[in-house]
């Protein structure tokens, strides 16, 4: 934890110990691809020290949980559901069917037709999670989406998770977390039907086990400890640039949080709160000779959460090319985003925003591309085809053509 210089921003490694995590967690995911429940059972009471009486939660137990949650939690929850449900529903992939004088061309999106979510506990229950997820899979029109999550140590699952699920429409909901959790909704169980996708944050465990059964099952992303970056200048309030670091430091003891400043009197004053404030030695703060200069660390960098707090940052939008999600802004703080916005917090970590987006709609969709050619659409590309098929040296690709434009000739 301290000043840092910029350079040294960059060379915060957050995929090591990912790597190091696949190799800890392979034995967990190979033991519960053999030996399914057995091995579930074996890994909670080991991890847990909880001794599982039944994997699966009924329906009594959901609906006991609402009698459970006090109502201003249900109302609080009512109003997370509504905007994500929105935000997400606005921003579904359309279908699209394109008429051209030639043919007709389009593309439509399938659900698939099962998804696993992970939801975390342990630390904290995450009932957002279970909403973040769960909303955008079944407005997608996945049949069958499963939650697992961690029990607590008398074997339960916390009610509000449950209440959370129950209000995204989730179909099946367990009580396995860990690396174990992950293997069995990729591979099953005798209890548990695998899935198509697995999706959801983690910790290192759970991250690294995604990873690992990657080959056999798709993922969403890489989404373990949370990491915040901030871009401030001296117009920034100290105090809220502290919080909103410290409020994703206090997720996991891997988590990382990262100020960009050009004002020295600034990162004194923010590094004097977070220390005085949490104990974790993944803070860092930088002091930048610009704006740009800030932008272009964070654009190498590939932040899950950036927060924008500077002067005229709604300008700066199109200048972000990695982030998971960004917060432009000082009102804008990344617990919004984390509970009530509308967007989603599930997203890439350890520079994974490169490559991968956060999750959406189009997690639990894939996409089919259609055809329908006209007559003049074969003649118009037809010797090209044939042409492009020959020199690939696929001469009956060239003759399905050549039939074709025959029998317009008769």
């Amino acid at each position: 934890m301290g000043i840092v210089s910029p350079e040294e921003v960059l060379k915060i490694n957050r995929k090591r110990s990912l790597d190091e995590f696949v190799e800890k967690v392979r034995p967990v995911v190979d033991a519960v691809r053999e030996r399914g429940d057995s091995a579930l059972i074996e890994f909670t009471e080991k991890f847990d020290g909880v001794k599982l009486d039944a994997i699966g939660v009924d329906r009594e137990e959901v609906d006991r949980a609402y009698e459970l949650v006090s109502d201003e939690i249900i109302d609080a929850l009512e109003v997370a559901r509504e905007n994500i449900e929105k935000f997400h529903s606005l921003t579904s992939p359309q279908e699209t069917f394109i008429d051209f004088d030639y043919a007709v061309l389009g593309k439509r999106y399938v659900p698939l037709e099962s998804a696993g979510l992970y939801v975390p506990g342990g630390r904290a229950s995450y009932p957002s999670t279970a909403l973040m997820a769960g909303i955008p899979a079944k407005i997608a029109g996945v049949e069958r989406v499963i939650v697992c999550t961690p029990p607590a140590k008398d074997g339960s699952v916390n009610p509000l998770t449950l209440v959370a699920c129950d209000m995204a429409g989730v179909d099946e909901i367990y009580r396995v977390g860990g690396a174990q959790a992950i293997a069995a909704m990729a591979y099953g169980t005798e209890t548990i039907e695998p899935v198509l996708k697995i999706a959801g944050p983690g910790n290192a465990y759970v991250t690294a086990a995604k990873i690992l059964v990657s080959k056999d099952v798709a993922i969403d992303m890489p989404a373990g400890p949370s990491e915040i970056l901030v871009i401030a200048d001296e117009t920034a309030d100290s105090e809220i640039v502290a919080m909103d670091c410290v409020a994703q430091l206090e997720h996991d003891p891997l988590a990382v949080a990262v100020v960009l400043t050009t004002s020295e009197k600034l990162a004194e004053k923010v590094l004097e709160i977070v220390e005085r404030t949490i104990d974790n030695e993944n803070f860092y703060i930088a002091v930048v000779s610009s704006i740009d200069e800030a932008i272009e660390i964070s654009n190498a960098f590939a932040p899950e959460h950036l927060e924008l707090v500077f002067d005229g940052a709604e300008k700066a939008i199109s200048k972000i090319k990695n982030a998971g999600s960004v917060f432009v802004g000082e009102m804008s703080g990344v617990a919004f985003g984390d509970y009530a916005s509308g967007t989603n917090h599930i997203l890439p970590t350890s520079g994974y925003a490169k490559m991968y987006s956060g999750l959406s709609v189009e997690t639990f969709v894939k996409s089919i591309t259609f055809q329908q050619l006209r007559e003049e659409g074969v003649r118009r590309m037809g010797e090209s085809v044939i042409r492009l098929a020959e020199a690939e040296g696929l001469k009956f690709h060239a003759q399905s053509v050549k039939k074709r434009l025959e029998k317009l000739e008769r």
